[in-house]
Formats: C-alpha cells, structure tokens, sequence
C-alpha cells in the first residue's frame, strides 16, 4: 500500500514537472505574441499622431480612422470591406432590387476593375459593357493603384451626368473609351418568356425579390401554355447574374429539388459551418431544366447551378462561371457604418468548393458574336425548295388540319432558328428540351427519376 501510495505521489510530481515544462514555453510564446500586437497598435497610434500633427494640410481624423479600417479590411480579400454610413444604407436599398448607378457588378484583379457582370436593361448593359472587360480609367483617371470601393466612388454621380471609361476587353488590341449616362437602377429579379413549349425564366439578381417573383412567372407562363402537359421544359438563364442573397439561392433552387442537400457552408471554426437541404416539392414537377450561365454567372447564381448540376437535376450549357465561391457577412457597425467580412465558403452538394474554379457546364457553349456580313450573304441568297419550281406537283394526301398542323411546326422552328441567330446559347437550350421532348414521356420521366 504504501508502494503504491508513493508511486502515486511520484506520478503527480512527474506529470507537474512535465506540465510545467511543455506548459512554460508555450505561455511564454502567447505573451510574446499579445506584446508583438500591443507594440503594433502602439506603432499604429504613433503614426496616426504624427499625421494629424506633421503632415502638410490639415487632415481629417475620422476619415484617416476610416481609410486604416477598409485598408486592414481589403488586404485580407477582394470582397472583405467597410462600408461606410452611406454606402451601408446604399446596400440595404440595393438587396430590395432599387438604386442609383451604372449597372455593373465588379471585382478587382491585378490592380484593375474588372466587370463580373452588367445587368440586365442598365445603363452600362446598354451602353455595350461585356462581362470580363477590365476598367482602366474612369473620365480619364486611371483607377489603377485605388481600392474597389474608391473605384467605384469615382463611378459614382448624379442621376443622368455622364461618366465615360476606358475599356481592355479580351480580342481588341487597344483600349476604348465607352460612354454612360447614369440613371436610377430598377431590377427586375425575374423576367420570363414562352419560347415554343419551353417556359424560359431569365433570373437577373438573388435580391428579396427573387423566389417569390420566379414562382409566379412559372405557374403563369405554365397556365399560358395551357397546363404543365404542354410544357416540355423549363430554361433557367444565370448568365450575367452576379449573386445577392444566400437565401435566395437556396430558395430557388430548393423551387425543383424533392429533397437532399443544396449548399453547405464552412467558416473558420466547425461550428460556424451550415447545410442547407431542399424540402419536398418540385415547381417543374420533375420536367426537363436547362440552366444557362457563362462567366458573368457568380455567388448565388453558382450555388443553384451547382445544386441543380449535382443532383443531375439540370443540364448545365454555355461557359465556366465566375467562380466566386465565398460568403461574406454584413455586420452592422457603430455610427450606422457596417463590415463586410468573408466568414465562409462554400460547398455543393457534391463537396465541391468552386472558389476561384467556377462551376464548369456539361456542355460548354460559347455565345458567338454575330458577323454582319455573314448575315447580309445569308439574306441576299433565299434558299429554294421543290415548290418553288413551276409546275411542281401539289401534296394532296394532307388533310387541312395536318397541313395546319405542319405550317405550326414550321413556324415555331424559324422562331427557333432567329432566337439562334440573337442568343445562340439560350437556342441551344430549347434545342435539348426539344430533343429531350421527342424522344418521349417515358425517357423524360425516367430522367426526372433519376434526378431525384
């Protein structure tokens, strides 16, 4: 007893040493880092001093305060800043689908300001801004050297003024000047169309907007065909769209999944990680979907692709997206200002994080750009057929209906072929679900069965 009272005091003895001896270095090291921070922030106070007392104009403090916090913000990513008291109240405005601008979602590359996307029927869309053009000037400043939210500021100005950049765009040899008047941005979250029997829903922007509004298009344009059985699928267009709402995203692509996960999300801690699962129920009621996108496709609209792509729910055509697989939260701030702070990344359902990778189609399309003189030679030489011919024999084996019938088909297919020459990408398509129609109700059945 005795012997193994003292092996027990020894075995306590030994284990303080030990502790003692791992435990001290260690201690040690943190006090070291927290004095290394202590002597920064010293350093940092000293500077700041030195400025408000030595430099050559009067400076002013809260805006010297504001320059160093976006400055610790923007070295960390591209999308990590501080929004001040107006630019905060700006964002509230623009996730409701309203403000003021050009138009355009950007980035910063390589110094520059690059276009993620213009959006739909805005200034900058119609002025003839491209996804991927890199804005080197802005009324001939060079942006060059300033940060994303400085570059903008300088984008910035009252409604109608005109603002006019300088353009690098892929394919030309020089740069060029493009003009914009700006005007109030109003964005339309859905728009939708009949194209034959396919229902096409264009989804611009994932603001507050955005489910409701692609909900009620669908079941109208469905009701417009005359019931699901006359739809023989569904196009969901995120070209050009550069993200918004988290939600939204989940919301929409939830609309056509019964059931399984659609994104996850994983921050820096376990425990800030999230999974977003689809519930029961199916908006297309399991009927063939397109979903188009290219490299203006970013944030929220990846998230769905990716959802729909990994749960062989939809066919993904056209061009790699944007590949902005981050999440960024908004924290409000004293003073009404706010943070945007990337806390996260994200995953499809597959574990894919498609952060700077994108999500890549199952068809790849390219959108070509239409050749003038192309089209000229096509119109100048109409093609001609067997009926043209003088004296040709006439079909009388139709019936009046059939022949109804063939002269419906044949005008539903040119429709086809002059969407083809103005939006190559969203034909291509229709051509699938047309293709997928055909080949009947049964294939088209085993597929959404498969899908689910």
């Amino acid at each position: 007893m005795k012997k193994f009272f003292l092996a027990a005091i020894t075995g306590v003895m030994f284990g303080a040493v030990v502790t003692t001896q791992v435990a001290g270095p260690l201690i040690a090291q943190e006090a070291s880092k927290k004095a290394s921070v202590y002597e920064q922030l010293d350093l940092f106070g000293d500077i700041f001093e030195r400025i408000r007392s030595q430099y050559v104009e009067d400076v002013d403090e809260a805006d010297l305060i504001e320059a160093a916090i976006n400055g610790m913000l923007t070295s960390l990513d591209p999308h990590s800043s501080y929004l001040a008291p107006d630019d905060a109240a700006a964002m509230r405005v623009q996730t409701r689908g309203e403000f003021g601008g050009l138009g355009i979602e950007v980035t910063q590359e390589e110094g520059f300001v690059k276009v993620v996307s213009p959006m739909d029927d805005t200034p900058a869309d119609d002025a003839g801004v491209l996804a991927g053009d890199f804005i080197t000037h802005v009324d001939g400043e060079s942006v060059l050297g300033l940060t994303l939210d400085a570059a903008v500021d300088m984008m910035r100005g009252p409604v109608g003024s005109e603002i006019i950049i300088t353009v690098v765009r892929e394919g030309e040899a020089e740069p060029f000047d493009i003009s914009i008047i700006r005007d109030t941005i109003k964005l339309t979250a859905v728009r939708s169309r009949v194209q034959g029997e396919t229902v096409v829903l264009r989804i611009t922007t994932f603001s507050d907007q955005t489910f409701t509004s692609m909900r009620e298009q669908l079941e109208s344009k469905v009701e417009e065909l005359g019931g699901m059985d006359k739809v023989n699928g569904f196009v969901i267009d995120l070209r050009n769209n550069p993200g918004g709402l988290l939600n939204q995203a989940v919301r929409v692509s939830d609309a056509f999944l019964e059931g399984g996960e659609i994104v996850s999300t994983r921050g820096r801690e376990p425990q800030d990680g999230d999974r977003f699962n689809a519930e029961a129920g199916d908006l297309a009621e399991g009927k063939p979907i397109v979903v188009l996108i290219n490299g203006g496709s970013a944030s929220a609209s990846e998230i769905v692709a990716g959802a729909l792509q990994d749960h062989r729910r939809a066919i993904v055509v056209g061009t790699k997206s944007f590949g902005k697989g981050s999440v960024q939260t908004v924290m409000p701030l004293r003073g009404d200002g706010a943070m945007r702070l990337t806390t996260a990344r994200y995953y499809t359902p597959s574990g894919r994080s498609i952060q700077a990778l994108g999500v890549s189609p199952d068809i790849i399309v390219e959108q070509p750009r239409p050749n003038v003189n192309e089209e000229e030679e096509d119109d100048a030489r109409p093609g001609r057929s067997e009926a043209d011919l003088r004296g040709s024999l006439s079909n009388d084996s139709l019936t009046e209906d059939q022949q109804r019938q063939i002269e419906e088909e044949r005008e539903i297919a040119e429709q086809v072929a002059e969407l083809r020459r103005d939006d190559y990408q969203l034909a291509y398509a229709i051509d699938i679900l047309k293709g997928l129609s055909a080949l009947g109700p049964e294939y088209a059945a085993a597929l959404a069965k498969q899908a689910n």
